[in-house]
């Protein structure tokens, strides 16, 4: 069997932004997060493994279905435009393939956990091939893209106690708003290609309320974590984790606030400290109480 030649390669990596991190990142945080506080520490290092594996290969496979869903809308946005599908460098069976690929190494993951897991994982993809869709009829998309970012808090309660309590939901509509905030910074670099070929956006629909927007999703979220991580017995350590989450938030907002392209996505890359700073509060604060106990 004849090795992959390094320029197909090379497409396959750029088609699922191996080179840029920041998108798994993004899902990851909220995820562990969540696997330490429904294990009350430290969740073990099988399901650590499966979770961490699990949305790195997830996320790039949300990518190719992504690129090929919108590679009409890409080519008329000046930084989409060279994504391999819609420069047609990768044809879309390829590309659609490759996805598939990576979404069955990402089920073979989770069949190693147990039965309700497994289920909610079919929920968790269908939120995640639709996504893409949303835009040509939802007016905030990013709303349906908050579900599928955050869908690994429900199946990480899942894994560790084989069931789903009302805090995961709860946990995961917070996060649901962190999304919508920095979804709607990264919406708002391409308000004009937007505008112009007819995609719905958070953005758009919120106007010149955008940034205002942003603020009060990033304010939701934190202060929703912040009283559910109470309610679980998290205490100052954890606070330290939102405060520091906060502080960043409120840089996003100098960033965001003159509404330059720069600006903008430079507060979406950045944003998964935001979600670092969550996550070690809570898996310090944890440590700090095993430590104690």
């Amino acid at each position: 069997m004849s090795a992959l030649p390094a320029s197909r390669l090379s497409l396959y990596l750029d088609l699922i932004r191996w080179n840029r991190p920041a998108g798994w990142l993004l899902l990851l945080w909220p995820t562990l997060a969540a696997l330490w506080m429904a294990a009350g520490g430290f969740p073990g290092w099988h399901l650590l493994a499966v979770f961490t594996l699990g949305t790195i290969l997830m996320r790039s496979a949300g990518c190719c279905v992504n690129d090929v869903a919108d590679r009409d809308f890409d080519r008329h946005v000046k930084r989409t435009a060279q994504r391999p599908v819609t420069s047609g460098a990768l044809p879309v069976r390829e590309a659609l393939l490759l996805g598939a690929v990576l979404a069955l190494a990402a089920f073979g993951l989770v069949l190693t956990t147990n039965a309700l897991t497994i289920g909610m994982s079919f929920a968790a993809l269908a939120v995640a091939i639709g996504y893409p869709y949303a835009k040509r009829f939802v007016s905030m998309p990013q709303a349906v893209l908050g579900v599928a970012f955050s869908f690994g808090i429900p199946m990480a309660f899942a894994a560790v106690r084989s069931e789903v309590p009302a805090l995961a939901w709860w946990l995961l509509a917070g996060n649901l708003f962190w999304v919508l905030a920095y979804d709607t910074e990264y919406a708002m670099v391409d308000r004009d290609d937007d505008i112009r070929i007819g995609i719905k956006t958070s953005a758009l629909t919120l106007g010149r309320f955008d940034v205002a927007g942003v603020m009060s999703f990033y304010a939701i979220y934190l202060a929703g974590w912040a009283v559910l991580g109470w309610q679980q017995g998290l205490r100052w350590v954890f606070l330290l984790g939102i405060a520091a989450g906060a502080a960043q938030a409120l840089w996003h907002y100098t960033l965001i606030r003159t509404r330059t392209r720069e600006g903008c996505f430079k507060a979406f890359r950045l944003n998964h400290w935001v979600g670092f700073a969550v996550f070690a509060g809570a898996a310090g604060d944890l440590l700090l109480r095993a430590g104690s106990s």
